[in-house]
């Protein structure tokens, strides 16, 4: 993690600037709709973006968020409305051509913006190698210096020829900021960007916002960490189902942030400790790696533990151990007294052992699934007889779970596509739920 720190302290950084007023935005959004299938996600959004700002972008999950950016990044197309961008009516067929107008996004999950087994330099250099009139990087020393002066302006000091996978997250976080400001956006997205940061990094992070603002450049930052907001936002505009719900200056009033974003009053609620009941899962003396520490680790009938950490802290592989995606390299487990050491998910869900990955797209789902398909998948046994699945008996489990957790679609057999990142995670949740989960 020392990297953010001498990266950072390598550039010379102002304090907060004022925004830069302009007369026009950069990017202007006027009465724009998208739904899929039946299903609206966006309705009648209007909104301004000007250069030298930062707005930051609140909302709770499924309130359209992911699809308003996807739009501005080029991933979808909105259905009707109008988006100008540089006082131009556009319509994105591809995030190439929003780069190419001056748009650059950088998600949340970085890893799906990086190509795994290839360098450091490739990666640094991946959207000039996709162009189609990009050079031929035969020659190692000429891949090496391009990628040394995409790296230049935050002062990377990495190893080009080793695998992406070889960094950490924090630094595989900085290989594709590089590549985005190496396009020289007008508006630059960050989603949740110091997810992986210590207080001290996302400080650092904050100071290279401000110079960015203070050369023109638009930041459209989505958090939900609301202090991280107060530091930098000069303006917030909020999402409630798929609309405009409100919109504040700084210094921004969260509390009235909040009730925009719920559309009601945030209620207080004391936390109350249950009584702890038999130990269920049992961790001692257990490693991950040969870089690890020995730990020891008890879970309880009726406790909720929190397991916090920045990310590459190792939750996630903790997480794989108890799943069945991992084993560990030394120590035991046990369940309900008895040695449990699954050698894979299937043991594990067996045992009534679930996992909601953090990276739902490439742990969860399955391209093409419908909602009900999704939802069922792992407990399609109990919906079948005679080798055929009792879809009557099937919709109805999923159509309890969806009226449980406000799942919005348009019908139990929508692609999973056509939902919100929100809703998405409500159906992983539902799975579980509807499985009878242990852990």
């Amino acid at each position: 993690m020392t990297l953010f720190l001498s990266v950072f302290s390598c550039v010379e950084m102002p304090m907060k600037a004022p925004p830069i007023v302009r007369e026009e935005a950069w990017v202007s959004v006027s009465g724009l709709n998208k739904s899929f299938a039946s299903s609206r996600v966006l309705q009648d959004i209007d909104l301004s973006l000007f250069p030298g700002e930062v707005v930051a972008l609140l909302g709770a999950n499924g309130a359209g968020k992911s699809t308003l950016v996807k739009i501005l990044a080029g991933s979808h197309r909105h259905d009707t409305g109008e988006l100008l961008v540089g006082g131009r009516a556009t319509r994105f067929a591809s995030p190439l051509e929003a780069r190419q107008a001056g748009i650059v996004a950088v998600h949340q999950h970085v890893e799906q913006a990086l190509v795994p087994g290839f360098s450091v330099a490739e990666n640094l250099l991946l959207d000039e190698l996709c162009q189609q009139d990009a050079p031929f990087w035969s020659q190692r020393q000429r891949l090496h210096q391009r990628a040394a002066q995409i790296a230049a302006p935050l002062q990377l000091s990495l190893p080009l020829d080793a695998p992406i996978e070889s960094l950490g997250t924090a630094q595989q976080q900085l290989v594709v900021l590089a590549r985005a400001l190496a396009l020289q956006p007008r508006l630059l997205v960050l989603d949740e960007p110091t997810a992986s940061l210590s207080t001290t990094e996302a400080q650092r992070l904050f100071e290279l916002i401000d110079t960015l603002r203070a050369q023109g450049v638009c930041i459209l930052y989505i958090s939900h960490r609301l202090s991280d907001l107060q530091r930098i936002a000069d303006r917030a505009i909020v999402l409630r189902d798929g609309r405009v719900s409100g919109e504040f200056a700084a210094p921004l009033d969260l509390a009235a942030a909040v009730r925009a974003m719920l559309g009601s009053e945030l209620a207080a609620v004391a936390h109350q400790r249950s009584e702890s009941g038999r130990e269920v899962l049992k961790v001692r003396g257990c490693r991950l790696d040969a870089h690890s520490e020995r730990f020891d680790l008890s879970l309880h009938e009726g406790e909720v533990v929190a397991m916090i950490g920045l990310l590459g802290a190792g939750k996630s592989e903790i997480a794989e151990l108890f799943y069945g995606l991992r084993k560990p390299l030394a120590g035991s487990l046990e369940l309900d007294g008895q040695p449990w050491a699954p050698q894979s998910p299937r043991q594990a869900i067996a045992g009534g052992v679930f996992i909601a990955s953090d990276d739902r797209a490439r742990g969860s789902l399955v391209p093409g699934f419908s909602l009900a398909r999704t939802l069922t998948l792992p407990f399609l046994p109990r919906f079948s007889r005679g080798g055929f699945i009792r879809q009557g008996k099937e919709r109805e489990a999923v159509q309890d779970q969806v009226q449980s957790l406000g799942i919005k679609c348009a019908g139990v057999d929508v692609p999973m596509e056509t939902l919100s990142g929100g809703n998405q995670q409500k159906v992983v949740l539902a799975r579980w739920l509807l499985g009878g989960c242990r852990q």
